[in-house]
């Protein structure tokens, strides 16, 4: 019987340690499964034209002028880092897409954002893509 009572302690142990940690309030602020190695690769953006109000992944429709990004395995509402390997320049997306699926490729971000990191004109970049967190609001996917 002790030893019944000692494997349920230890499996509760373990349940406690791979919850997500939670924000003021009891909201999901930072999954674990979102925080993962950087990655490097090419970024390319959305075509403006053709992308713009069409539904993303996460069934909202596409805004040149947001923040939103497509990664192939991040799950959505993920926040990251991507760092232009060029010239530094770095800004915060949310993974609200998948994508890219051209060889090479592991993000895709919105116009405004590509011309934030300088490479609009060149189509593509060398990035370093850093998940840092995830919205408070973010379902799971997948």
């Amino acid at each position: 019987m002790q030893m019944r009572k000692m494997v349920g302690l230890m499996a509760l142990g373990l349940v406690a340690c791979a919850a997500p940690s939670l924000g003021p309030g009891g909201d999901e602020a930072v999954a674990t499964e979102s925080r993962s190695e950087a990655q490097r690769g090419q970024a390319s953006f959305y075509h403006p034209h053709h992308f713009t109000g069409r539904p993303m992944a996460n069934g909202e429709p596409f805004d040149p002028r947001s923040n939103s990004a497509a990664h192939r395995t991040l799950p959505l509402g993920t926040v990251a880092e991507v760092t232009n390997l060029r010239n530094g320049e770095s800004r915060t997306v949310v993974i609200e897409d998948r994508g890219p699926y051209v060889r090479g490729r592991i993000i895709d971000v919105s116009p405004r954002t590509a011309d934030e990191l300088g490479m609009r004109e060149s189509g593509t970049a060398p990035v370093e893509v850093r998940p840092v967190g995830r919205q408070a609001n973010a379902g799971r996917d997948e």
